[in-house]
């Protein structure tokens, strides 16, 4: 048997008209409208019950075919140019996620932003640009997020209309439709690249010296608590993957996320993520309860992809009795922020506990807190690395390591600065010591 009679039904339905007799919209409507139909035609046309049996070379390469043939029999008003754009379009529609292929096939671009179904942002090199990129209406941005969502085992609807899903390559994904979108449907995707950035790659592109590198990377095998702080897109998640890579591969690592994100590059790790309730409002499983359960499964690492809520005091709790070397990231825009910042999570779980008291546990478990930042420029940044050095009164006392100074701006719009030591010499660097890590004694010197 052919291709074409495994692929094509062997009774085919009457071909819908790719062009309509009455007024026909043009320019961008036009070309919509004509995939629309297009895609849907060539659904008709294809033995669905038989494309497992085929390759997805054998089933693109037969579709393409398939469109060429029904585009031959129209009187289209399109350049061989515009016909094969749409060919290509209408396989990214049965194959993939629709106008979305081409940007998620873009390496440069680190978020994609669907406003609504005709206004699509992307950011590239730290800057917003909107693109040319429609959908046809709302209901051909919906059928995209429900695919989304669907292959993550999530739903979204009226009743549940806010969702956070990943992509196959742990590209993060937020989508929220109406009642609560009163534009239509909105969707958020944070872009990971198939190939995490390493420590040597931050390093490339000015995110952080040579010299805070390689300390951050001895911090990191002694075992040293540390909290990843910044604003939103200001990378703490790369972060936080860049510095796990430090983590020694003998050791077990549980990761806990809301949303699978990190990828880790160590053989011995267990990633857990969190579920919503179910349409009666039942089964959910937060952070909270990951953090707990992950106590019982012998880690020796843990690490929470962001603190949030109440697992701030499951995971000081863990950090204060035995699981050193844990790592987290924290929303907070100055390391003291941070520290500020869990101590409200704390209170939000209803525990009474004094002010004191949760500071103590917070300067007796986190030693470092490194500040990242996005930069006017785009770029981003580990402006602060602050070490906690233990309490004074009722005030947890922290010491500046290293910061980013910046001292102004170019004629093309990019941020001079320097990182630089401040001179203190932290108090871990004994205890980096203690684990045969060699620490060069002008790294602290101001220069």
């Amino acid at each position: 048997m052919s291709l074409r009679e495994r692929l094509v039904r062997e009774t085919v339905p009457q071909v819908m008209p790719l062009v309509r007799n009455d007024d026909a919209p043009t320019g961008q409507q036009l070309f919509q409208d004509l995939k629309s139909r297009l895609h849907q035609t060539v659904i008709n046309r294809l033995d669905l019950s038989r494309i497992n049996q085929l390759s997805q070379e054998q089933i693109q390469s037969e579709v393409g075919r398939l469109a060429k043939d029904m585009l031959a029999s129209e009187a289209t008003p399109f350049s061989t140019t515009e016909r094969d754009r749409l060919i290509e379009e209408v396989r990214h529609e049965l194959f993939g996620l629709g106008p979305l292929e081409p940007l998620l096939a873009d390496s440069t671009i680190s978020d994609i932003l669907v406003n609504s179904f005709k206004d699509v942002y992307i950011e590239r090199r730290g800057k917003l640009v909107r693109t040319n990129v429609t959908f046809k209406d709302n209901d051909h941005l919906m059928r995209v997020i429900e695919r989304i969502v669907s292959a993550v085992g999530r739903r979204i609807d009226e009743s549940s209309p806010m969702v956070d899903a990943r992509l196959a390559d742990g590209s993060r994904v937020n989508a929220i439709i109406p009642p609560l979108a009163l534009r239509g449907p909105s969707l958020s995707i944070r872009r990971f690249g198939s190939k995490p950035l390493l420590m040597d790659d931050l390093v490339e592109k000015g995110a952080l010296t040579r010299e805070i590198a390689d300390l951050l990377g001895m911090c990191v095998k002694a075992r040293l608590n540390i909290l990843i702080s910044g604003g939103t897109g200001s990378g703490k998640t790369t972060l936080l993957n860049s510095l796990s890579s430090f983590i020694p591969e003998d050791e077990r690592i549980i990761t806990i996320e809301d949303s699978a994100e990190l990828q880790l590059q160590q053989p011995h790790i267990v990633s857990l993520e969190t579920r919503p309730a179910n349409t009666e409002g039942k089964g959910e499983v937060t952070q909270r309860d990951l953090v707990k359960n992950a106590l019982r499964m012998r880690p020796e690492r843990i690490v929470l992809g962001e603190v949030r809520g109440g697992e701030a005091i499951d995971m000081l709790q863990a950090m204060n009795t035995g699981h050193d070397g844990s790592l987290a990231t924290i929303h907070a825009n100055t390391p003291r922020d941070a520290l500020v910042r869990l101590e409200t999570m704390i209170q939000m779980t209803g525990m009474k506990l004094s002010d004191k008291a949760m500071r103590q546990q917070i300067s007796s478990a986190v030693d470092l807190v490194i500040q990242a930042a996005r930069l006017s420029d785009g770029t981003r940044r580990v402006t602060s690395i602050s070490e906690i050095t233990g309490m004074e009164g009722e005030a947890i006392t922290m010491q500046e390591i290293f910061k980013y100074e910046r001292s102004g701006i170019d004629r093309d719009g990019h941020v001079i600065g320097r990182h630089r030591p401040t001179g203190v010499r932290p108090l871990f660097a004994e205890r980096l010591k203690l684990y045969g890590l060699n620490v060069p004694r002008n790294m602290f010197e101001e220069k």
